[in-house]
């Protein structure tokens, strides 16, 4: 037999918690920013910051929104490339719509050295999968 409907809903959760977690980390660490300067911006001690990258605890919807203004980015980042989500909503499609438009917008707001630096490491990047070193 299948797992239970409760025991589904608690392994849904704590995966998010554990993907969640990823994506504030990722994010935190592209802006340079310590464990520390988060927790301060949103008023929880680092080690919540650290319990919430390991997914060890869930944040609240209050602490979501709190972080995406501090880190600038929209709610939705949070819920980008999670499974679970592309299943209840729609199709594939229109998740790689939001993570296209996400970076699209993010881009373009940048300054022209920022887009130059960004674009010179991915020239980098491409350049080291062809020779694997």
């Amino acid at each position: 037999m299948g797992l239970s409907h409760k025991k589904k809903g608690v392994l849904m959760e704590e995966n998010f918690n554990i993907h969640l977690g990823k994506k504030l980390r990722m994010r935190r660490l592209s802006l340079g920013l310590t464990q520390t300067k988060v927790a301060q911006a949103i008023n929880v001690t680092f080690q919540q910051i650290q319990k919430y990258e390991k997914g060890t605890n869930g944040v609240s919807s209050n602490r979501l929104m709190q972080l995406s203004q501090f880190l600038k980015v929209p709610i939705i980042y949070f819920f980008e490339d999670y499974k679970e989500f592309k299943d209840i909503n729609s199709t594939e499609e229109t998740n790689d719509d939001l993570n296209y438009s996400f970076l699209s917008r993010t881009f373009s707001s940048l300054s022209k050295i920022q887009k130059e630096k960004i674009l010179q490491i991915l020239n980098n990047a491409s350049k080291f999968e062809k020779t694997g070193t």
